[in-house]
């Protein structure tokens, strides 16, 4: 495939993605809770992962728009990372993910934080290369690419002023 041909496009459902990881010790800050820089680790995996599932290719994390934790992750708590990717530019993908802390002997959830990250598809000479179309199956998955697009948009006007 040459750099003009745009591949076929894809569902958002397809890009989905899921990790799970039990927290131990050693991923404690001072405080005893899960380092905050351990599930940035994470979340940039699991979105990374899911825009390769969709491009096809390998990614390089471009942008994180905030993390804001809003609960703590405490050592032994199970966290579930679900990402998919929610905006399909020429060569661009924005992935949403979805981070959740589960007691693993309640079942006891509580959502932590949700994070944007952006990529960019590369080709086998480290080159942006294009990436599939991405379409909606759902009223919900279109309102989550309208507000990607969004996004999108506020990050190129805030690129322009730089």
């Amino acid at each position: 495939m040459n750099m003009t041909e745009k591949p076929k496009a894809k569902s958002m459902s397809a890009s989905k993605i899921s990790i799970a990881q039990l927290m131990q010790p050693e991923h404690a800050n001072n405080l005893g809770n899960v380092h905050g820089g351990w599930i940035m680790k994470l979340v940039d995996e699991a979105g990374a992962l899911a825009c390769m599932r969709h491009a096809q290719r390998r990614v390089v994390t471009v942008s994180i728009d905030q993390m804001v934790f809003r609960q703590p992750i405490r050592i032994g708590d199970l966290v579930i990372l679900n990402a998919q990717v929610t905006y399909a530019g020429r060569t661009s993908l924005e992935a949403e993910v979805q981070v959740t802390a589960e007691n693993p002997v309640t079942g006891e959830q509580t959502h932590t934080n949700t994070a944007y990250l952006v990529y960019v598809a590369m080709d086998k000479d480290g080159q942006p290369a294009p990436v599939p179309a991405l379409f909606a199956e759902s009223d919900e998955e279109k309102t989550r690419m309208q507000r990607a697009r969004a996004r999108q948009k506020h990050r190129l006007s805030q690129a322009d002023h730089e």
